[in-house]
């Protein structure tokens, strides 16, 4: 009873992309690929705009699907990176229901679709994730290592969150799911963490303690003002510019390269 409780409130697909990449003039082709127990998962992907920098696997927050996320996809893209953005299982055009391990599978099969396209190289693949979207990155990273990850507006556990937000419901009730400060010390790569000052849903003291947690290397962008749904409108340009100073500076050596 409680994990179907804790499903409906921590999950809110949408089926309807209302827009695509082309709607601000990017080129970018549908992905289809399957999952190891069978669902079938849409993405896009989109070829960086200037001189590749690196190749990003986007994983989204918990609303909406990818193509509420089209402002992310450009301006990577204009920054230098390639984008594979993909919806997990029950978003979009992807077959199925959301569960929390469905999501750590679904990031697995993206990353394979994204190691398949052709001119990527393993060695210069990061993973961003988005409020949940890091804490499904977090678990990839943690078993197949990119060359570094990003934690946008990304909560510490699901018992911190159901604390602030479901104080109704008894913590021992709410079962240890994405319990990222936990896994976050043995991350294996460099981490960059962004999060806004003014976030009010994942407010910024659980980006502290991730970066706190987590081993280094690793570097924290604090966005004034910024709440949890308009960091990229507010960020802009500086939270595009952030990510590619950030992947410059990364050790890529051919002992990351991973192409399975």
């Amino acid at each position: 009873m409680i994990r179907p409780l804790l499903h409906s409130l921590l999950f809110f697909p949408s089926r309807a992309i209302a827009t695509t990449p082309a709607t601000v003039g990017l080129a970018f082709d549908d992905v289809r690929f399957e999952t190891e127990d069978g669902e079938r998962l849409h993405g896009w992907w989109v070829s960086a705009r200037a001189p590749v920098s690196g190749h990003v696997l986007l994983c989204h927050g918990n609303a909406g699907n990818v193509g509420d996320r089209v402002a992310h996809i450009a301006l990577l893209a204009a920054a230098g990176f390639d984008v594979l953005a993909f919806d997990y299982r029950g978003y979009g055009q992807s077959s199925g229901r959301p569960s929390e391990h469905g999501t750590y599978r679904d990031a697995r099969a993206a990353r394979g679709a994204l190691l398949r396209r052709p001119g990527v190289d393993g060695a210069r693949v990061v993973y961003l994730g988005e409020s949940l979207g890091g804490a499904v990155a977090l678990a990839l990273a943690r078993e197949l290592a990119p060359a570094g990850l990003i934690l946008q507006s990304t909560f510490t556990s699901i018992r911190d969150m159901a604390r602030l937000h479901y104080p109704f419901i008894p913590r021992a009730l709410v079962p240890d799911a994405y319990p990222s400060l936990r896994l976050i010390s043995e991350l294996p790569v460099a981490l960059l963490v962004l999060h806004g000052s003014g976030d009010q849903i994942v407010p910024p003291l659980h980006g502290e303690a991730l970066f706190d947690a987590a081993p280094g290397p690793k570097r924290m962008e604090l966005f004034e003002g910024a709440g949890h749904d308009d960091l990229i409108a507010r960020g802009g340009e500086r939270w595009a510019e952030a990510i590619a100073t950030w992947a410059r500076e990364l050790d890529v050596t051919p002992a990351r390269q991973d192409t399975g």
